[in-house]
């Protein structure tokens, strides 16, 4: 699966939070889909999005909800240098 997560321009996040970011979400969904090959990629563009690209569309509400968990508890997995 390819998962692709935009994040608003106007949304200011600290330095090094975009990889943080795409690490910890490939992370916690590797233990969820072990066997797909994912590829996660997290960038800046005009609006916010997931895009599940090869997935079922339970495959693409259950990502959602990991990357709404991994926003909501940020404070445990990002540190700010």
């Amino acid at each position: 699966m390819r998962i692709e997560v935009t994040i608003a321009k106007t949304t200011v996040l600290p330095p090094g939070a975009i990889d943080a970011l795409t690490n910890e979400l490939a992370r916690r969904i590797e233990i969820t889909f072990p066997d797909t090959g994912n590829q996660v990629s997290v960038r800046y563009a005009a609006a916010n999005h997931l895009s599940v690209l090869g997935g079922a569309k339970e495959d693409k509400d259950r990502i959602s909800e990991i990357l709404q968990e991994t926003w909501e508890s940020a404070e445990d997995w990002f540190a700010t240098p």
